[in-house]
């Protein structure tokens, strides 16, 4: 896989934009995850809706069990270039698909009971089915990311659950989770416990979800341990899941974009190759504000500057930042920790390019995986 990429010695002769993931940063990512399956038991698979950068999957398939899809798309990149289980759940699955979804699924998880009754007849004894409960605990502050918002799409409710189809069902899951700490992961499960658990003694697994921020420094790890432990104690019988996707390329890597221009209106304006819309739209939808080396908040720094995308979009704004020294037409600017949520979201709005991918090996190298042009843009269209 990926044998004719071509190879660099320097930072300075890489492509731009370009998305660079740093292979020691992503094994350490996946050493303290796999750290957790060692201690606890519990099988964590790669979420493929945060990372799906293939190109790293061989090492990736070291230390994790297999994927969660979130339909037939994501379940044939994982069953062709991860292996290991194939988990896959949709919101709502198409007729078209569903065989072959089915016919590559380890896992196959149904959102509603409407979904489990549709397909039932032809995935039971195929495929180890369940439903996604939603516990009623909503501690994601922003609304975007909140599977557990009032009126949510997203999982089963117990005044929805339907007692009648439970005999066709092996395993439960939950999401109820965005970036964050055990803390929100405990008060998750006592609620999925409360309204679920006297069906417990009728499954093979239950699954965790996503949301895990396990990989930031700050996550406390030996709680996450413990609360699994007491878990598995609890219920001895039940296979234990875990699918994080955003805690595997977590600061595993940076994008990589060239000053095209510097202007003047009001402020110093500088024009960058690539865009906050089309190369990393949750710095605008969550929103948030991207990390730059060597950079500071507006003002901190001599030398301030509003970073803008070269999109025809008004509102393609990266933010404010401050520097040491003024940017010049051809410097280099380092957008940190752009490897999760950004690939899998990219587009080729206003027909601008999509960044290189890029692996920086442990050994110091820069293997560029991937380079994109025209014809990118143009089979996307017709």
């Amino acid at each position: 896989m990926f044998k004719n990429y071509e190879i660099v010695d320097s930072f300075e002769k890489l492509p731009s934009p370009a998305y660079v993931c740093e292979e020691e940063l992503l094994e350490k990512n996946l050493k303290l995850l796999k750290k957790v399956q060692d201690e606890t038991g519990v099988k964590i698979l790669l979420a493929l809706k945060g990372f799906a950068m293939h190109s790293t999957f061989d090492l990736c398939k070291k230390y994790l069990r297999g994927c969660c899809a979130s339909g037939l798309h994501e379940a044939l990149l994982a069953k062709e270039e991860f292996g290991g289980e194939v988990h896959t759940y949709s919101p709502a699955f198409k007729d078209e698909e569903i065989d072959e979804i089915i016919s590559i699924s380890n896992h196959l998880v149904f959102n509603s009971f409407n979904q489990l009754k549709r397909y039932k007849d032809k995935a039971f004894g195929k495929v180890s089915l369940g439903v996604r409960l939603n516990p009623e605990y909503s501690s994601v502050e922003v609304d975007l990311y909140n599977p557990c918002a009032p009126n949510s799409r997203l999982g089963i409710t117990k005044a929805n659950f339907d007692e009648s189809q439970l005999q066709f069902l092996e395993g439960f899951h939950f999401h109820a989770l965005c970036e964050q700490n055990v803390d929100a992961l405990e008060g998750a499960l006592a609620n999925f416990e409360k309204n679920f658990s006297q069906y417990f003694s009728r499954l093979k697994w239950v699954n965790f979800g996503g949301g895990h921020h396990i990989t930031r420094a700050d996550y406390d790890v030996e709680g996450l341990i413990k609360l699994l432990k007491d878990f598995k104690a609890r219920y001895p019988h039940l296979e234990v899941y875990m699918e994080p996707g955003e805690a595997v390329g977590w600061q595993t890597g940076y994008l990589v974009a060239t000053v095209l221009d510097v202007i003047n209106n009001g402020m110093n304006l500088a024009i960058l190759d690539t865009s906050a819309e089309a190369h990393m739209p949750d710095t605008l939808a969550m929103p948030y504000r991207a990390m730059i080396r060597d950079s500071a908040l507006p003002l901190e720094k001599k030398y301030t500057y509003r970073l803008g995308g070269n999109t025809c979009l008004a509102g393609d704004i990266v933010g404010d930042y401050s520097f040491d020294k003024p940017l010049n037409v051809g410097d280099r600017i380092i957008l940190e920790d752009m490897i999760h949520y950004t690939m899998v979201k990219t587009t080729t709005f206003n027909g601008i390019k999509l960044p290189s991918i890029v692996i920086k090996t442990k050994e110091g190298s820069y293997k560029i995986v991937k380079n994109f042009g025209y014809e990118d843009y143009k089979m996307r269209l017709s």
